[in-house]
């Protein structure tokens, strides 16, 4: 009999699905529609929307799954998502699935994207748009190059070299996992997903792409990339460093933390001596010695193959054993 409960319990997790809003007025009501019975609850955030997204999932959704949450002010996706995520836990999910509100993910994929952590294999799972051609033809060119970019840069700041599609906002997670994430440190806007993989991969879970394709028709994008430009680029830029730090400095040490330092120390003495000397030979238009021209390349090309390895070593670091069974 216990045995029965035990297998009973692991086969039909407690799944709750959270659906930020901000002008989803059109669509939203679809989206809950076709969530399957898999999920338990529905947990709607309206996230200070003007059209008053909450008011009509209330008075026109007959879904008995769906709670209704509201922000008084617009306080970006991620403070939505989070918001979602914390009355989650309090329903007791088992797995937390975050879904757009504009129509844009297939909610019939919500099997395939618990799957993995339901067997045992992740801790997190997110949508990839890119991993089909067919898929990526339906997609506009400008999302298409800004995806590409902004992937290799999560790569960087994230540790997880072997993931696409940062931005994609179809993903799932543990709930002892949301339990342990510093909601209170995340970023609150549309770098919301990028930094969720960062502090993941802080924690050392596993991150799993689930491939999808998505849907686009007639849904208006609040995503203007002047407006967003400058917090990814800083957002990367001080989460690839504070990553470095702690993964090779502060709760690890190895030899790739020698190369690193090495590489760098390296780099700044073969610039800093031969930038001057080349300028200076511009100027008097004397040629630098050999021994110059050996003393600025040589460190160079030692902290070029010292980089490489630790590159070499940091692919091949990316977590491949899940992290929720030992959690309590």
């Amino acid at each position: 009999m216990n045995r029965e409960n035990t297998n009973q319990t692991k086969a039909s997790p407690n799944i709750v699905a959270v659906i930020p809003c901000y002008r989803e007025t059109g669509h939203v009501l679809k989206v809950i529609k076709h969530i399957g019975p898999e999920v338990s609850k529905i947990v709607v955030v309206d996230d200070g929307c003007p059209e008053n997204t909450g008011d009509l999932v209330e008075k026109k959704c007959p879904d008995k799954r769906t709670h209704i949450l509201r922000h008084s002010n617009n306080l970006g996706v991620g403070a939505a998502t989070i918001t979602g995520y914390q009355k989650a836990l309090a329903l007791g999910a088992d797995i937390i699935v975050k879904i757009d509100g504009d129509g844009q993910m297939d909610p019939k994929l919500i099997p395939n994207l618990i799957r993995p952590i339901i067997e045992g294999n992740a801790d997190y799972v997110k949508g990839n748009r890119f991993h089909r051609l067919d898929a990526i033809y339906c997609m506009p060119l400008l999302r298409i190059i800004g995806n590409t970019f902004l992937s290799f840069l999560t790569k960087v700041s994230s540790g997880y070299w072997s993931i696409f599609d940062p931005t994609n906002g179809f993903t799932a997670i543990h709930g002892k996992i949301a339990k342990i994430l510093p909601f209170h440190h995340i970023a609150k806007g549309y770098f919301f997903e990028t930094d969720m993989l960062f502090r993941l991969g802080t924690l050392k879970a596993v991150v799993k792409d689930m491939p999808m394709q998505a849907i686009y028709s007639n849904e208006t994008s609040h995503l203007r990339i002047s407006r967003i430009l400058s917090e990814f680029l800083i957002g990367h830029l001080k989460n690839s460093v504070k990553r470095i730090f702690i993964s090779y400095f502060l709760t690890d040490f190895t030899l790739a933390s020698v190369e690193l330092v090495l590489s760098i120390l390296l780099y700044s003495f073969g610039l800093f001596f031969g930038i001057p000397r080349w300028f200076e030979s511009i100027d008097t238009g004397i040629p630098a010695t050999a021994g110059e021209v050996i003393l600025a390349a040589l460190p160079i090309i030692l902290g070029t193959q010292l980089l490489i390895a630790f590159l070499n070593y940091d692919f091949r670091k990316t977590p491949k054993n899940p992290i929720h069974p030992s959690l309590h």
